[in-house]
């Protein structure tokens, strides 16, 4: 299997374009007074549009980018982009980085500095996402990007390393255990959503603060959810025509989920490479997938490979009870500050908490 170095190089053409149509940009008219209540307001889009236009740069942000060794290689038939950052500790271990929607591997830009300190980082795109685009089919099930992902650290050398997953990487790390147990030395989620299993009864032994989670887990996802679950490609017409419409779309989760302010420029970052990619469509396909996938609602056995999870002070819906019952929990680590994007919002305790999971007795013997 071929690993190719990789190196970001838009197009000057395609930046030229980003310009002419964020300046012709048509903005909706909204009801006054209705805040963020029916989604992201005209007058913060349009503040972030101008920032967009005139003050980012997306050449200096390429530039910090470039710096990290990247690379590609086709697995499973589709093209996989990945940072991969070796320590010059010589007993460090790897460890993967799956992120999530509407995120990318910028999510992890300021924890690779401490994290490298102890680990060999290998930091993914998604498929379907970023660089990792386009489809090349349809299919890619969380369970089918395990696969993938597996396969790329058996590619890399990698005989046991761990993983840690946020979002929609919390539905593809947990796979990759139940996949390869022998090979997965400890699971590490933030972002993680626990189910009922419908079973008489369940919901007793929860909290109130546990059963607000699930209520608000509804309330959270009732918007963008249904939407690329059921009509992803109707959605990435939109989304792939207008800037300022991919935008819009991403800003709504960050405010919504984040916990703490994120750099503005780093969130441009991460908007501009679903723009720039044209990923609005494929990165949404996960939603149709895992809804679709009739597999992905089979009962499967509790997995068995030691497990933390990290929840963040705000917009985290975990429930513990429940994700016992799915999980070999170890370490459960509850932070005050930070929310959904917390690599990005609080590197610091991210890579702290990830730092104790994985020194962990009962997980660090397994590598």
């Amino acid at each position: 299997m071929n690993v190719n170095p990789f190196r970001i190089d838009v197009a000057q053409a395609e930046l030229d374009v980003l310009r002419d149509r964020l300046t012709q940009t048509r903005w909706p008219a909204e009801p006054p007074g209705v805040g963020w209540s029916r989604g992201t307001p005209v007058a913060y889009a349009k503040e972030l549009a101008e920032h967009w236009l005139t003050g980012f740069d997306w050449r200096a942000q390429e530039r910090r980018l470039n710096e990290l060794p990247q690379f590609t290689t086709v697995i499973d038939g589709q093209t996989i982009h990945f940072v991969h950052i070796r320590s010059d500790d010589p007993d460090a271990r790897p460890l993967l980085l799956l992120h999530g929607w509407p995120g990318s591997f910028v999510e992890f830009l300021d924890v690779i500095e401490p994290l490298t300190k102890e680990f060999h980082l290998v930091i993914p795109s998604l498929p379907g996402f970023a660089f990792s685009s386009p489809l090349a089919a349809p299919g890619w099930t969380a369970a089918r990007m395990a696969g993938a992902f597996v396969e790329l650290m058996a590619v890399l050398g990698y005989e046991r390393y761990g993983v840690h997953g946020g979002d929609t990487g919390a539905f593809v790390a947990p796979e990759m255990g139940h996949l390869a147990p022998g090979r997965v030395a400890g699971i590490h989620l933030n972002g993680v959503l626990s189910f009922p299993a419908g079973i008489e009864g369940e919901d007793e032994p929860l909290s109130e603060t546990e059963r607000r989670r699930a209520a608000d887990l509804e309330e959270a996802t009732a918007g963008y959810v249904p939407i690329q679950s059921r009509s992803p490609q109707t959605l990435a017409f939109g989304l792939t025509d207008s800037p300022a419409g991919q935008l819009a779309w991403i800003a709504e989760i960050f405010h919504r989920w984040a916990g703490a302010p994120i750099d503005r420029d780093r969130f441009l970052t991460n908007v501009s490479i679903y723009w720039l990619t044209g990923t609005a469509g494929s990165s949404a396909q996960i939603y149709y997938e895992q809804v679709n996938d009739p597999m992905a609602w089979v009962p499967k056995p509790r997995g068995t490979v030691p497990t933390g999870v990290l929840l963040a002070g705000s917009h985290e819906y975990a429930i513990r009870p429940y994700a016992e019952r799915d999980h070999a929990i170890v370490h459960w680590s509850q932070k005050d500050e930070g929310g959904h994007f917390f690599a990005m919002e609080e590197p610091e305790a991210f890579a702290e908490d990830v730092r104790r999971f994985f020194t962990m007795r009962s997980v660090a013997v397994r590598f």
